[in-house]
Parts: C-alpha cells; sequence; structure tokens
C-alpha cells in the first residue's frame, strides 16, 4: 500500500514508470551487446566490455566530483540521457564500420554517463517525498531494477523472434528518450540549490574527509565491496549444478527463476516495513545473512533445497539496497551524492576484479567456493557490522537530514 500511494503523485509515478522503462532498456541492451561481442569477438570482448563500461565509474568515485556536481539537477540528467540515446543508438553502425575498437569506446562513454547519471539522480529521489517516505521511495526505484532483472531476458528473446539484433539498440535509445523527457517534465517544477559549494564544505566533501567523519558508512561501504567481490562465486552456479546434482541448463533456470521471485517479495516487504535506526549496523548484518545462504548453496543436496536457498538469498537482496539507499539519503544532498558516487566506485571495482579470478578458481570446486565465498563474507560482514555498531553506539555521529528538501513534492 505504501507503494501504491507513492503512484498516486504524479512526480513519482512519472520517475518511476520512466526510470523503469529505462532500466528494462538497459537490460535490452546488455544481452544484445554482450551476444553480439561474443559472436563478433568472442569471450574476450565480452569481458573488455564489461570493463569498458566499469572503469568509468571508479574514475568517476575517485577524481570526478566537481563533475558530478555539475550534473545535480533533473534537467542535466536529463541532458545525459539525450547524449546515451546517441550513444546506444549508434552502437550498431558504430561495430559494423570501426569495429571492437569503436565498440569499446562507446561503451567507455556509456559507462561515463552512467557514472555521472546513477548517484546524481539517486541523490535527488529521496527529495520528491517526505522523511519518513524515504525507505518507501527507495524501495519502489529498487522495484525497477527486480522486474527488469525477471521481465528483461525474456523480453528480448521474445523481442528477437520478431526483430532483428540491432533493433533492441534503437529500444534502449527510445528509452532512454522516454527518461529524458520525463525528467525535463519534473525539472521544470523542481526548486534546486544552485551556486559554488562553499570551499570548507567542498574539503568536507573529499572521500577521505567524509569517511572519516562517519566511520560507520565507511564500514558499511567497504562491507558492500566484499559482498560483491565474493559473490562473483554465483557465476560457478552451472558448475555446481553439473558436479553436485548432475542438472543441466533447465535447472540454472529454475535457480535464478527462484532467486528473482525471492528478489520482488522481499521488496515488497521492505518496501512498507520500517527498518532499525541503525542501518549500517544492519546493512553489515544483512550481508551476513546473505553469506550464510551463499555458503548454504554450496550444501545444498537436492534441487528443492537449493531452489529454498535461492529463493531465500533473493530475498535479502532487496533489503540490502533499500538499507543502504536509505542511510545515504539521511545525509545532505552534497554529501549523499558523493557517497552514493563512492560505493559505486568501491563495487564497481570489487565487481570488476572478482570476475577476472573469482569464477574461473570456483568452476574447479565450485562447493567449496561456495563455502569459502560464503563464509568470507559472514566473517567480515560481522567485523563491519561490530565497528559500525561502536561508532553509532549513541546515535551520535549519525548525519542529520537536511529541514528543507531540494525538490518541491506534490
Amino acid at each position: 500500500m505504501g507503494y501504491v500511494r507513492l503512484l498516486r503523485r504524479r512526480r513519482v509515478l512519472a520517475l518511476w514508470s520512466s526510470q523503469a522503462l529505462s532500466v528494462l532498456g538497459d537490460r535490452l541492451y546488455a544481452m544484445a551487446i554482450m551476444w553480439i561481442a561474443w559472436k563478433q569477438s568472442g569471450a574476450g570482448a565480452m569481458g573488455l566490455v564489461a570493463i569498458a563500461e566499469s572503469v568509468p565509474y571508479i574514475v568517476m568515485g575517485t577524481l570526478g566530483r566537481r563533475v558530478m556536481d555539475r550534473f545535480a539537477s533533473l534537467r542535466a540528467l536529463a541532458a545525459v540521457d539525450a547524449v546515451r540515446v546517441v550513444l546506444v543508438a549508434a552502437l550498431p553502425l558504430v561495430w559494423d564500420t570501426v569495429g571492437t575498437p569503436g565498440m569499446l569506446t562507446l561503451a567507455t562513454a556509456l559507462g561515463l554517463a552512467g557514472a555521472v547519471f546513477d548517484p546524481n539522480l539517486g541523490a535527488l529521489v529521496p527529495d520528491l517525498v517526505r522523511s519518513d517516505e524515504v525507505q518507501a521511495v527507495n524501495g519502489l526505484m529498487d522495484l525497477t531494477g527486480r522486474i527488469a532483472r525477471v521481465a528483461g531476458p525474456g523480453a528480448a528473446g521474445a523481442l528477437l523472434v520478431f526483430i532483428p539484433q540491432a533493433a533492441l539498440f534503437l529500444l534502449d535509445a527510445a528509452t532512454f528518450a522516454v527518461s529524458a523527457v520525463a525528467l525535463v517534465a519534473l525539472g521544470q517544477t523542481a526548486r534546486t540549490a544552485t551556486g559554488p559549494v562553499p570551499l570548507a564544505d567542498a574539503v568536507s566533501l573529499r572521500a577521505r574527509s567524509l569517511l572519516r567523519a562517519h566511520p560507520a558508512t565507511a564500514a558499511a561501504i567497504t562491507v558492500h565491496g566484499a559482498g560483491i567481490f565474493a559473490q562473483a562465486v554465483s557465476m560457478a552456479m552451472p558448475a555446481l549444478l553439473t558436479s553436485r546434482l548432475g542438472a543441466g541448463a533447465e535447472a540454472y533456470g529454475l535457480v535464478l527463476a527462484a532467486t528473482g521471485a525471492g528478489a520482488l517479495a522481499g521488496n515488497l516487504v521492505v518496501g512498507n516495513t520500517r527498518l532499525p535506526r541503525q542501518l549500517p549496523v544492519v546493512y553489515c548484518v544483512l550481508w551476513a545473512v546473505s553469506g550464510l545462504f551463499l555458503a548454504l548453496t554450496g550444501a545444498a543436496g537436492n534441487m528443492p533445497v537449493l531452489l529454498a536457498v535461492s529463493g531465500a538469498s533473493g530475498a535479502v537482496s532487496p533489503f540490502l539496497g533499500v538499507a543502504l539507499q536509505t542511510h545515504f539519503a539521511s545525509f545532505p544532498p552534497a554529501a549523499r551524492r558523493r557517497l552514493m558516487s563512492l560505493d559505486l566506485t568501491v563495487i564497481r571495482a570489487a565487481g570488476t576484479t572478482s570476475m577476472l579470478v573469482i569464477p574461473v578458481a570456483a568452476a574447479a570446486q565450485p562447493v567449496a567456493g561456495f563455502w569459502v565465498g560464503g563464509l568470507t563474507t559472514v566473517a567480515l560482514s560481522l567485523a563491519g557490522a561490530a565497528t559500525a555498531w561502536w561508532w553509532t553506539r549513541d546515535a551520535s555521529g549519525l548525519p542529520v537530514t537536511e529541514a528543507a528538501p531540494q525538490l518541491s513534492r506534490d
């Protein structure tokens, strides 16, 4: 019911629907570019595409604070989406004429656009609603990704029956166009803070200064990176199914479906249930639970148990996302944007690094891989939870939300 109340507001409905369509388009794009990369240049090109898209997130999170601040409005983000329309639409043509170098250049440019867009939009969303509705609106925005993960591959497969593969890029470009129009319309009525950031505030927004001032948040971001690194072992699921259960591709599809169904169910709960106040501690504990399920995946002796564990693991995922985003929302907008960018930097770096080593190592011994990955996540997460609790035990280190929101509401 919390989602329904939010969606009755025109501004929230416009933003949510346009971003849901955009995220679905991203899934079509991801499937199309990876398939073409594999078809044209092999598995190595797929890895290069993933790296090309991730590197800009790492660079922007470490060196691009001033650039990020220039796009801290809905209208500026509409311009970013307009650029993405051109880049995505041009990708099939560039690939046919220039080849892999041109494809990697555009993939890098799209990664740069995403590195600017994602944390800025995430920082603006909480200001669309009252402070007591931030968790619900974060859950609502999280729902877009959950739906896209389930519907995206199926939609892409169905569309490829009727349209050429290159048309998927045009569809993704169209979703960015819709998003750009919606952001322009929303930006016309938004009241945004403008002007340069004072020198003292700029110094306090440096990554090191910000994390030193909020060590519990630093612990949560560190645990996020460690969890993403360990989760790469899940790429060895086909090897686990084959070696331990003697199952094939259909079983892998069932596992993915169970995980997706659990995530959707978890999202409906987290968006309408009040989380405890010490969110960094809660977040780290949730990662420990996720690590436990990862270890239990390696211990599953039959398909029903594996599907149950996969569903439970999926249900934890939206709690993780909403808890961290809601914690970030308790910071003033500039600090919130900086923390979201830093978090993206950490998880992109961790994810890219882990994909280069973890799946290959785990595929040789999948049961051991899941156990090691899961128990390592549990240990690091509990250490992070203890650290976060220590720094927030008297609640004096928690950030204070600004009294006045940046964006108007209706």
